[in-house]
């Protein structure tokens, strides 16, 4: 019998960032950015929409929704009240 030694991403990623302070640092700089990212592309793939689609809604290029997706790109909060729109959602922000 061939035991599976494989880690999951999230025992790698929890592993690495409790014995690395300044890896976490970063990583918690960065959640934010990559949760709203993530939840974009979630609300995009549940509407099967491609980037293209969703750029024509809003009025900008592929190019632009896959920087943004990539994470290549600091979104205006224009554009996330264009994309959200172009989703078929809204935007809320807050600042806890």
């Amino acid at each position: 019998m061939v035991k599976n030694n494989c880690r999951s991403f999230s025992d790698v990623r929890d592993e690495m960032l409790r014995n690395d302070k300044e890896l976490k640092k970063e990583y918690e700089t960065l959640r934010p950015r990559y949760e709203l990212i993530s939840k974009a592309i979630d609300a995009r793939l549940k509407r099967k929409m491609t980037q293209e689609e969703v750029a024509i809604k809003m009025g900008t290029t592929k190019s632009s929704i896959s920087r943004f997706e990539s994470g290549d790109y600091n979104p205006t909060i224009d554009f996330l009240i264009k994309l959200s729109s172009a989703l078929g959602k809204r935007l809320k922000v807050s600042i806890v």
